[in-house]
């Protein structure tokens, strides 16, 4: 199974990059992920930038605050999951300062709460490739998550 973190805009923040940087480098040899940032002046336009980057066959999971939220136990589980039905494409939406057009919460299979804070969506970004390395590990049965 393949990964893609579509998401909008660059991170501005050097620190952020960085710690997205070396997720990304932890998660590669054990799900394949890329990262890819779009860039739109409205939240419809966002929406539908979005939704064009996700492989047609891709279990979809959209990140907002709206969703529900999960304990990384549970991300594991519905990781393995995704990979057992034999999806072959997992892509992980992040949307902007204005959140997500609901045309892309309509489309998504799963609406992930990351928490009820406001957060940075850049640093939101990074929260989910930690996250999703540590429900690899767990999975896994690998010391990472204590």
């Amino acid at each position: 199974m393949n990964l893609d973190v579509i998401a909008v805009g660059k991170i501005r923040e050097s620190y952020v990059r960085e710690g997205c940087g070396l997720y990304v480098t932890r998660l590669a040899p054990l799900l394949p992920v890329r990262v890819v940032e779009v860039k739109a002046s409205t939240i419809a336009e966002e929406g539908t930038a979005l939704l064009k980057r996700c492989a047609q066959d891709s279990v979809i999971w959209a990140l907002d605050r709206g969703g529900r939220e999960l304990e990384s136990e549970a991300v594991a589980r519905r990781l393995r999951s995704i990979e057992r039905s034999g999806s072959r494409r997992f892509a992980l939406v992040i949307g902007g300062a204005d959140g997500l057009d609901q045309a892309v919460i309509a489309r998504a299979d799963f609406v992930w709460s990351l928490s009820q804070l406001t957060l940075l969506h850049e640093m939101a970004r990074l929260v989910v490739l930690e996250q999703l390395y540590r429900a690899v590990k767990i999975n896994r049965g690998e010391p990472y998550h204590r």
